[in-house]
């Protein structure tokens, strides 16, 4: 165990500035503790083994003699315990980082009274409790102080204002009280940031933090602060956040407008403005639209603001969200709301706006987002409503909106949300339907439509909530809703619907309500899939249904023994004329194929059918300027792949085989078997292939994917992905999985699935490819053998060790994936050994630890609905848990997964109000 101790210590302690320590009689009892940086620092930012999981903290013993230290960097470990009174001994220390750690206590006064030299300190993302000390006041070189997500409580000292090279001071998430000191701006020349978000704090905003002229971000939200908002904000010239959102703040009595927001537009940097959730009781003044062009984020949600929205708000041509629900707003939308050309998001629900949206809404482009619900808004759903192509969610319920739908709203291929329930539409429901493929959310309960349901709704593959209830649909309940996999929540009840409930719908394995009561229905009730869990309340009136008892309905009856031998007849005599039938039209059509393979006989090749025909070796080495360097993708196993322009401008990837290798050629049949025929959107597609007689050179033309590779994305600095694009990606390649699994006659199991066999177009949308390896599957028991060893760390332990393929091995390594994209780091990282894995670090962390194996740049506690987000990454790494379980028989299928995915985007994106 020394030895192990040892060994990590080595590891993962960076040293530098080392000078002799033999030469102090102080430090004679340690070995070279003269440093002047010391750091513990481990890959991706955590520390394995001994140190993360030891219950206490392990600082070295003679942690005081190293009285030359100006650097000491413990963040992102598992440290745990009391600070030790001998950090006061370092009296040379600039940085102290104690970020993202266990250690508990309170933050002791004698160490903060001793460190004259001390410039950052972070203490944040501990368990430290009681008060913060006022000796922090005597570390008069302070710039950064950092006490986000402890426990602590108690007032903040004014003596952390009279220090005035501070720049950075953030407390978020604590338990902290009181007042803020009236004086606080008046000795803190240079602060730049202070955030004090999600405290107890209470009292007046100082006047005297206006003196802060360099202030930058100002953050004081989700307390308890009262009185007026100060008109002097606006001489912060600086200022570029401001979030004043859920205190108890009013405006000045002597007017009301709200007018802090005249003065404010003299900060000419503020980009992100949030006042919401405060009972500010006031009007919008006209001077809104003199905000800079600099302005983002305008969020007064919640603040009980009455009269109209003014004309001018049409000026804010920098606008991406503006937010003002749950107000009093009267009057009608403005006709200048075209001037908005930034918005991605509006959202003006639970107001008293009235009159019709205004058909200009239709030239905001990169709208995404439109939320209107519960106004009095009248008319039709505007024409255009089609060419926002932009849109993803569109809320327009509880209105009095009329006529039909338009026919335009079909168009929109990315919507995800359509709630237009409660208001006064009619007209049928077009089979154009069927074109919302993305859609998970469709609402249209409570209006006047009527006619039949589409059999096209089984286009909509996403869909897990479907409500058309309390209209007059009549007809039958189309059997194609069976093939709408994701369903779960379906309602069609009080409608004027008639016939059968269709079988088919015992196949929606989701769904968890059901309701088509007060209709017309007839037949027997289904009884098996979901219907097993279904009562009575599903299918209250509806006179001629009949079936179990569960139900509480009448038995249906049975059928007499004549009326069923004459029933066996007739079917008989129809399935012999069916079968003779089709037996003579095979014959002729075997015939007619012989007789034309005797004319000319075709040479078959194991490439795929495309569009495209067969390219040679030398059109190929001209579209990529003779397999130059200079248009190298990436090095494969068995392959190199070059990017590639077709002489009709098509950007394409050329995946060169290199039959020298011994299973080139194997890799490369199999790749072709497997495209052949298989299709869907989150498959890499091949356009066309090239193979000359001699077997020496075999390529193929595949689809170009712009923004290259998952793995790229995860690792590179240059780039970034925020939860929603991580867990869309994730979703992408589930859908495909699930394709390959489930979709197709021969299951395919791609025996390869890890970030950087999945690539992404321009939208970021997630293809995956390589199916080099990858095995079809018989229709005996769905498993296979294979000699084959895919990715080290993403293959399951059946396969790596037994050689087993079944669709669970690529379960398993979706599940690995899955941890990686959200932690960033690789199961083949050099912190994983001997018993330690991705899986058992995350076991170890789940749940009160997670946000510490997070990628640090994902989340921060002090961002907008931080809880709910990490409730979803809690629920994510529940489910990469579930499929990466030692048994394949224990692990989750895809389609169980994929369902949870989809769940799980829904519940975050209504938790964003998206």
């Amino acid at each position: 165990m020394g030895r192990a101790r040892i060994l990590l210590f080595a590891a993962f302690l960076s040293v530098h500035c080392v000078t002799s320590a033999l030469t102090n009689t102080t430090d004679q009892s340690a070995l070279l503790l003269d440093w002047c940086h010391l750091r513990f620092k481990a890959f991706q930012s955590h520390i394995p083994g001994y140190f993360q999981h030891g219950p206490h903290w392990k600082h070295p013993a003679d942690l005081g003699n190293l009285s030359f230290l100006s650097y000491l960097d413990l963040s992102n470990n598992s440290f745990s315990g009391n600070l030790p009174g001998q950090l006061a001994l370092l009296r040379r220390l600039k940085l102290l980082d104690l970020r993202r750690n266990n250690f508990s206590g309170k933050i002791p006064p004698s160490v903060f009274s001793s460190l004259p030299e001390l410039q950052l300190l972070h203490l944040s993302r501990n368990s430290f409790s009681g008060t913060i000390p006022t000796e922090i006041g005597n570390l008069q070189r302070l710039e950064v102080f950092g006490l986000d997500g402890d426990s602590l409580s108690g007032s903040i000292p004014a003596s952390v204002f009279n220090i005035s090279t501070l720049r950075d001071f953030t407390c978020v998430a604590n338990s902290l009280s009181g007042n803020l000191p009236s004086d606080m701006g008046k000795k803190v020349p240079n602060l730049e940031t202070l955030h004090f978000g999600m405290n107890n704090l209470s009292g007046n905003i100082p006047v005297s933090i206006s003196n802060a002229s360099k202030l930058t971000i100002l953050d004081i939200s989700n307390n308890g602060f009262s009185g007026p908002i100060p008109n002097a904000l606006g001489n912060l010239g600086s200022l570029v956040l401001l979030n004043l959102g859920g205190n108890n703040l009013i405006i000045e009595s002597s007017s009301s407008e709200l007018i802090f927001l005249t003065s404010l537009t003299k900060c000419r940097n503020l980009t992100e403005l949030d006042i919401g959730g405060n009972p500010l009781n006031g009007t919008l003044p006209a001077s809104i639209g003199n905000f800079s062009t600099s302005l983002q984020i305008f969020d007064s949600s919640g603040c009980n603001i009455r009269g109209t929205i003014p004309d001018q708000i049409g000026n804010l041509t920098s606008v991406s969200l503006l937010s003002l629900f749950d107000n009093n707003l009267i009057g009608t939308i403005p006709s200048t709301i075209d001037g908005l050309q930034s918005l991605q998001q509006l959202y003006l629900d639970n107001n008293k706006i009235t009159g019709s949206v205004p058909n200009n809404i239709c030239s905001l482009q990169k709208l995404g987002a439109i939320g209107l619900r519960g106004n009095q808004i009248s008319g039709a759903v505007p024409s255009c409503i089609g060419n926002i192509s932009s849109l993803r969610h569109l809320i327009l319920a509880s209105n009095s909106f009329s006529s039909s739908l338009p026919p335009s709203l079909w168009r929109l291929k990315d919507l995800l949300r359509f709630d237009a329930s409660s208001n006064s539409l009619s007209g049928f429901l077009t089979p154009e339907i069927g074109n919302l493929k993305v859609v998970v959310e469709i609402d249209l309960s409570s209006n006047n439509f009527s006619g039949n349901i589409p059999q096209s709704i089984d286009g909509l593959q996403n869909l897990i909530n479907l409500s058309l209830a309390q209209n007059n649909l009549e007809g039958p309940i189309p059997n194609t809703l069976g093939k709408v996999v994701s369903l779960e929540t379906l309602d069609l009840s009080h409608n004027k619907l008639t016939g059968m409930i269709p079988q088919s719908l015992e196949d929606l394995k989701y769904l968890r309500q059901f309701n088509v009561s007060f209709n017309q229905l007839s037949g027997q009730i289904p009884t098996g899939g979901p219907f097993q869990n279904f009562t009575n309340q599903s299918f209250l009136s509806n006179g001629a249904l009949c079936g179990a008892p569960q139900f509480q309905v009448l038995p249906c009856p049975t059928i007499s023994a004549h009326r069923r031998r004459k029933r066996f007849f007739s079917i008989i005599y129809i399935i012999l004329g069916i079968s003779s039938l089709i037996l003579v039209s095979a014959l002729g059509f075997l015939i007619a194929r012989w007789q034309k393979k005797k004319e000319k006989a075709v040479e078959t090749d194991p490439s795929p059918a495309t569009a495209h025909q067969r390219i040679s070796y030398y059109e190929l080495e001209k579209v990529t300027d003779g397999f130059s360097e200079s248009n190298l993708l990436g090095i494969g196993g068995y392959s190199t792949v070059y990017k590639g322009t077709l002489p009709d401008g098509t950007p394409v990837a050329v995946k060169v085989f290199d039959m020298k290798l011994a299973g080139a050629l194997k890799t490369f049949d199999t790749e072709c078997e497997v495209v052949r025929n298989i299709r869907h959107r989150n498959l890499t597609k091949v356009i066309t292939s090239c193979s000359n007689q001699d077997m020496d050179f075999k390529a193929l033309v595949l689809e170009y994917m712009p923004n290259g590779s998952l793995e790229k994305w995860l690792y590179s600095h240059n780039y970034f992905l925020d939860i929603f694009q991580r867990l869309d990606i994730m979703i992408d390649v589930a859908s495909a999985l699930d394709y390959l699994h489930n979709g197709y006659s021969t299951s395919v199991v791609h025996c390869d699935v890890k970030p950087s066999n999945v690539l992404l177009d321009e939208e970021m949308v997630g293809h995956v490819c390589d199916f080099g390896i990858a095995k079809l599957l018989g229709a005996e028991d769905g498993i296979t053998h294979t000699k084959t060893i895919a990715t080290i760390g993403y293959i399951a332990p059946e396969h790596g060790l037994e050689g087993l393929v079944s669709t669970k091995c690529d379960v398993y390594s979706y599940g690995i994936m899955l941890m990686e994209t959200f932690t960033r780091v690789k199961p083949s990282d050099d912190m994983f050994a001997g018993a330690i894995t991705l899986r058992q670090w995350i076991i170890d962390s789940f749940p009160s630890g997670l946000l510490q194996v997070l990628d640090s740049n994902l989340l921060k506690p002090e961002e907008e609905n931080f809880e709910a987000k990490m409730r979803s990454v809690s629920s994510l790494m529940e489910l990469a848990l579930d499929c990466t379980e030692t048994s394949p028989n224990a692990r989750k299928n895809m389609q169980d997964v994929l369902s949870t995915l989809k769940r799980i985007r829904m519940q975050l994106q209504s938790s964003h109000g998206k």
